[in-house]
């Protein structure tokens, strides 16, 4: 049996990497076909705007008598000028295979950074069909690569944990058939890695892959340092301002690997930034939940201590106790136990983690699942929606919960 469940789990495990695999393939072949429909509706607009600009250009030159020498140098701190709705500029034009591999590759992460946008009528048209469905492929993608992150670290935090186990004498090394000691299994089944070492693990990730893209994004677009940093939070966040885009010159040295480079850095910063925002919005949660917990307990410890006094001024004596009111004293005390003190006092680090581990259901069950290897759900029970985690696993819980009610 024992067996069998590791086979299932090692054939499970391979089937999430699979399914990891072709969406990413999927989303590969998606871009590629998007790009080369929007430089084929786009581009012949692009070029007539380009003719239009060169023969208005040409125009004020004789009109002027200006050479275009001249006017070349007294334009040249303009990046771009506006012809029929089209961005034309003396950098890479925008609709070429390239440019518009770039912008496919904005519209499915949703930075948007709006350094080129469809005009024609088709290209619209298209764009909204294509960004519904490369939209929903891409975020899919984010929830796996999520997945796959704290599997990864749940794998490593569990060793760091065997390790530390095994140095304080609470487990002992596994025999020479992989088995080890009963108390080991007794040690490690209730362990969960906590999200807070997740949170901080991807927090380091972000900042590092952010300082080396800024690294080699200073020098190649002549941008400051703290522009770097600056373009890294806005593109890897996916809010995508526009005003510092990175890999929109002509021509670069080494163009080839610094725009392989530019889309491998952004792929996996926007990766790591959404992952460490879904973490931390648990965190956040929780400490929105605390506080409300500390406000309901102080409602609540009025609303006793009032009902006490009055049990107490109308029933019993002043100067005796009875068996009644020591039992409404201990209900109160008990309905306060739950991470939380009766003296009013700002309730430890401790006490926070062990009263929250009920909200951080989701994410530490996954963690956990995965350390351990433990049983998934079964996918009867809830037809189809179960497992992910981050704001995937909360729909997949709240689809399974409805499914099964009806």
């Amino acid at each position: 049996m024992a067996g069998r469940g590791g086979c299932c789990s090692w054939l499970r495990l391979n089937e999430d990497n699979a399914r990891f695999a072709l969406l990413a393939l999927f989303i590969l072949l998606y871009l590629l076909c998007g790009a080369a429909v929007f430089s084929a509706i786009e581009r012949p607009m692009e070029l007539r705007a380009q003719r239009a600009w060169s023969r208005r250009l040409a125009n004020f030159t004789r009109c002027h008598n200006i050479s275009r020498l001249e006017l070349g140098a007294f334009l040249k701190e303009y990046e771009e000028a506006s012809v029929a709705g089209i961005r034309v500029d003396r950098l890479r034009p925008r609709w070429d295979f390239t440019g518009a591999f770039y912008f496919v590759g904005t519209v499915v992460s949703t930075i948007g950074f709006g350094m080129a946008t469809p005009v024609t009528v088709g290209g619209r048209i298209f764009l909204i069909f294509y960004g519904l469905v490369g939209c929903a492929a891409t975020i899919l993608f984010f929830n796996l690569f999520l997945e796959r992150i704290i599997t990864l670290l749940a794998y490593i935090l569990r060793w760091f944990h065997e390790q530390k186990l095994q140095r304080s004498g609470l487990m002992g090394p596994p025999d020479c058939r992989g088995s080890s000691h009963s108390g080991e299994l007794d040690s490690l089944d209730g362990w969960k890695p906590s999200v807070y070492y997740v949170m901080l693990i991807l927090g380091i990730a972000s900042i590092v892959i952010s300082c080396c893209a800024s690294a080699m994004y200073s020098p190649v677009e002549g941008w400051t340092y703290a522009e770097s940093l600056y373009f890294c939070f806005v593109a890897f966040s996916t809010i995508g301002f526009g005003d510092l885009v990175s890999s929109q010159r002509a021509t670069y040295a080494n163009q080839s690997l610094y725009r392989a480079g530019n889309f491998l850095l952004i792929l996996l910063g926007v990766c790591c930034i959404y992952s460490l925002f879904n973490v931390s919005s648990i965190v956040i949660k929780q400490f929105l939940n605390w506080i409300l917990k500390k406000m309901e307990c102080q409602c609540c410890r009025r609303c006793q201590s009032k009902k006490v006094r009055t049990h107490w001024n109308a029933v019993h004596p002043a100067t005796v106790k009875t068996r009644r009111h020591e039992v409404s004293v201990e209900t109160v005390c008990d309905s306060e136990t739950d991470g939380r003190r009766m003296s009013g006092e700002m309730i430890s680090v401790k006490d926070f983690l062990a009263s929250n581990k009920v909200s951080l259901a989701i994410m530490q069950k996954q963690l956990s699942e995965t350390a351990n290897g433990g049983p998934r759900q079964s996918h009867s029970r809830y037809n189809g929606f179960c497992g992910g985690v981050g704001a995937l696993a909360i729909m997949n819980n709240r689809l399974a919960e409805t499914s099964v009610d009806r």
